[in-house]
């Protein structure tokens, strides 16, 4: 399964005007915490996804947005 987070977390804060300051503010955080979660190089717990779609006023599962990997061996 592949998700979207990264793309979406950082989407969803510039689609709100927010700077990365601003949202680890949020989170009470600091902004490496969301550079990361935007580059992928760590995915934020459960917590912080329901907070982080609570922020951006979307579902969790339009925050998670994943895809089904196709299993070669059925059809």
């Amino acid at each position: 399964m592949k998700t979207r987070i990264a793309e979406n977390i950082k989407f969803y804060r510039r689609q709100m005007g927010m700077t990365q300051t601003e949202l680890a503010a949020r989170l009470n955080g600091k902004k490496s915490l969301v550079s990361n979660y935007e580059t992928g190089y760590s995915t934020p717990d459960i917590e912080t996804l329901c907070l982080l779609a609570q922020i951006f006023d979307i579902s969790l599962d339009e925050l998670v947005e994943f895809e089904r990997e196709e299993d070669n061996n059925e059809k």
